[in-house]
């Protein structure tokens, strides 16, 4: 009777233990509907994954080249981040450029990429970065620079407003 009791008490306790909820892993962050309490969890899109890939580079410092956290160019940045979500995207910049199509900059949305032309030196594009936040018009976006590394930035910054060349859509 003891045994039964004991036996009884275990799988009480096991059953008690779990949860009727489902409860899994996820790296998806809860997404807060602005101006409620309410936390509404939704699907994250692929750009959403593309660019959680891009940020954990953030603070990489910048290599000619790279595709590492040791060392990221802004192409390299974007070429991997997209890679990690199976997508592939030519290596540079200006091969990038050739794909995808034109956004009007209003238009753009997290995920885009934003193409620039940093040199005065020369006539084609030579830096790119991925859109990851739009907000009252604000468009902020995650690269790479030669003097920082990798790092999230404003195109309301007069640097980059002027170097602005065109934004498209590859996803």
């Amino acid at each position: 009777m003891k045994q039964f009791l004991l036996l009884f008490l275990s799988i009480l306790c096991l059953y008690a233990c779990g949860s009727s909820k489902n409860v899994g892993t996820t790296n998806t962050p809860p997404i807060t509907k602005k101006g409620t309490k309410k936390t509404i969890t939704k699907k994250p899109t692929l750009a959403d994954k593309v660019i959680w890939t891009a940020v954990t580079y953030k603070g990489a410092p910048y290599r000619l080249g790279g595709t590492t956290k040791t060392g990221m160019d802004c192409s390299g940045l974007i070429y991997t981040s997209f890679k990690k979500r199976d997508i592939i995207l030519p290596r540079t910049s200006g091969e990038m450029y050739q794909k995808g199509r034109l956004v009007k900059l209003h238009l753009v949305k997290r995920g885009d990429l934003l193409f620039f032309k940093t040199s005065r030196k020369r006539a084609k594009v030579n830096h790119v970065g991925l859109v990851t936040s739009v907000k009252n018009g604000d468009i902020r976006f995650i690269h790479a620079t030669s003097s920082k590394g990798v790092l999230v930035s404003s195109l309301r910054e007069k640097y980059w407003k002027t170097a602005f060349v065109k934004a498209k859509r590859v996803l």
